[in-house]
């Protein structure tokens, strides 16, 4: 199956495990419920149960092995007007949303720790802004 947009993740790879796995869920979170295009109706057993619907496409997820690399994928998402979910490090010591939003607004795109990204849009052009970046394994 061919999709037109493309949903990819860059997380640093120099993170906790635990600290990669929190970024994953949160910014593929963030693509679900800004876009309900990508996920897809409940699910149900044959025993009538009903379970939470998936993201209806893959989520390619690539490393950044430093500042740079990860840098380098947000300013050219940028670049191509791509739609952009973010996570700070400071992130990691915030406790709820509003602690979150007040970490956010503090740091500008020039300055802000990112450690993991996640990006949506057209096919070639979330391509072009991940060019050189290999996937986490």
């Amino acid at each position: 199956m061919e999709f037109h947009n493309k949903v990819a993740m860059i997380i640093k790879n120099d993170l906790l495990d635990w600290q990669k796995l929190n970024v994953a869920s949160f910014l593929a979170g963030s693509i679900a419920i800004a876009f309900p295009e990508t996920h897809g109706k409940a699910f149900e057993n044959a025993s009538g149960s009903e379970y939470l619907p998936f993201i209806k496409q893959p989520i390619l997820i690539y490393k950044a092995d430093d500042k740079a690399q990860i840098d380098r994928a947000f300013s050219r998402a940028k670049e191509r007007e791509l739609y952009i979910g973010i996570y700070t490090h400071a992130l990691f010591a915030t406790k709820n949303e509003e602690e979150n939003h007040a970490v956010i607004l503090k740091s500008t795109d020039e300055d802000q720790e990112l450690v993991g990204i996640v990006l949506y849009g057209e096919n070639r052009k979330v391509s072009k802004a991940l060019d050189g970046l290999g996937f986490h394994g």
